[in-house]
């Protein structure tokens, strides 16, 4: 993450010292910091797939319950704090990392009125709305903007890949049709379709199988295509990406002093998400 300006002048000096743990990762603070958040996402969520296992919930429960609140609390302050050191509070709430955050902590309160209000559903539904905080690792994990900008960038390829793809599939689907009938379970074209798919893709599921020789012939050819095309996206991407990492150079990026929006470089002077003057690049 980038280096963003501590906030305005008129904010106490300790909002400024803790705007600069929470929002500066290039600090000794910010990284420990942002270290101890991600180690805590992952073990909350490990939490919540534990508490979803009926044997581990039976036999330890309470203690989940107690872990699950401690991390209520953790992400609680934090979220807190983030509202308190930026200078538009409004405006990071609203943003996506904002309702995230909300996400985080607002269904372990809810389940706290559930059992007296008979209008919303279940608390288990409730809470599994907290595997919402797996979504904010990518807060903190700067190649998932490379692996995103690479997949952008080969959106074209991709979708004529997968053009490709859906015509051999088609044209396949309807031979098979022909071929095989639907005295041995291919029952229309849709179905055949269905099956060229599953096939090609190695799943196969085995509920439609080939029972003539010719069918047979059909499907092994496919299976061996299938084998090269699974290779093609990810050539695609790993190519682009290994281009945007060659060519990429150190930056110096910025955080919205506002919002807390980040990743701002030396062409940025507005944030996108609130309009508020980005500082000058240290």
């Amino acid at each position: 993450m980038g280096h963003p300006s501590a906030p305005p002048g008129r904010l106490a000096e300790w909002r400024r010292r803790l705007y600069r743990v929470i929002w500066e990762s290039d600090t000794h603070a910010g990284r420990l910091f942002d270290k101890i958040v991600v180690v805590a996402i992952v073990l909350s969520v490990g939490v919540v797939l534990l508490d979803s296992v009926q044997s581990i919930r039976a036999r330890h429960g309470p203690v989940l319950n107690v872990i699950e609140w401690g991390f209520t609390a953790l992400f609680t302050i934090e979220y807190i704090a983030r509202l308190a050191t930026v200078d538009r509070p409004l405006r990071y709430a609203r943003s996506f990392f904002g309702i995230v955050d909300l996400l985080a902590v607002l269904p372990t309160y809810l389940a706290l009125f559930t059992p007296e209000l008979h209008a919303l559903i279940d608390v288990r539904i409730l809470r599994l709305l907290r595997v919402f905080r797996i979504f904010r690792l990518t807060e903190y994990v700067a190649e998932y903007q490379v692996m995103g900008a690479a997949l952008w960038a080969s959106r074209r390829k991709i979708l004529v890949f997968l053009a490709a793809v859906a015509m051999i599939d088609l044209i396949m689907g309807t031979i098979m049709y022909v071929v095989e009938g639907p005295s041995n379970g291919f029952t229309d074209i849709p179905t055949s379709v269905y099956w060229a798919v599953t096939t090609m893709t190695t799943v196969g599921f085995g509920d439609i199988t080939p029972q003539t020789d010719v069918g047979r012939f059909i499907a092994s050819l496919m299976m061996l295509v299938g084998w090269g095309t699974l290779a093609v996206p990810t050539g695609i991407v790993t190519a682009e990406m290994t281009v945007r990492r060659q060519a990429r150079t150190p930056l110096a990026l910025r955080s919205c002093p506002a919002c807390g929006t980040g990743s701002y470089g030396p062409e940025a002077r507005y944030c996108q998400q609130c309009g508020h003057a980005l500082p000058p690049l240290p």
